[in-house]
């Protein structure tokens, strides 16, 4: 008798892919930080505008870290749009506003990008238009 799977289940199954495949693509750029001294003050942080995947601390610099995960880099860059980079410029705002001691904390905003192999490549510093 063959296994019947329902539209539920076939949902939840994507979504925990999805899930996980995140995660890993997360965890891929949280070492890379660290390598480079950054330290991970929370994950998946969300606030009141947002989800914000990784915010991290090096010296006095708050960076707020999108990741995105595709076959190629190229194609990850284009899945952030510009109404999420706004998004997450206002969450990141209200973290720094309500999680740092001085308002007046360095920050940016940087991308990461996980392609197929695993291969990493940040873009940082990113700027609203």
């Amino acid at each position: 008798m063959p296994l019947e799977v329902t539209p539920q289940d076939q949902r939840s199954l994507e979504g925990r892919i999805a899930y996980e495949t995140g995660m890993a693509a997360e965890d891929i750029a949280l070492r890379d930080y660290h390598s480079r001294g950054y330290r991970l003050v929370a994950q998946r942080w969300r606030g009141r505008c947002g989800e914000i995947d990784l915010i991290l601390k090096a010296a006095d610099e708050m960076v707020f870290v999108e990741v995105k995960k595709a076959a190629t880099h190229a194609i990850a860059a284009t899945r952030l749009t510009e109404r999420q980079l706004w998004r997450i410029a206002r969450s990141a705002e209200d973290y720094i506003g309500t999680h740092a001691p001085d308002p007046m904390t360095p920050m940016r905003l940087d991308l990461a990008t996980i392609d197929a192999q695993g291969d990493l490549q940040i873009l940082e510093n990113l700027m609203l238009t």
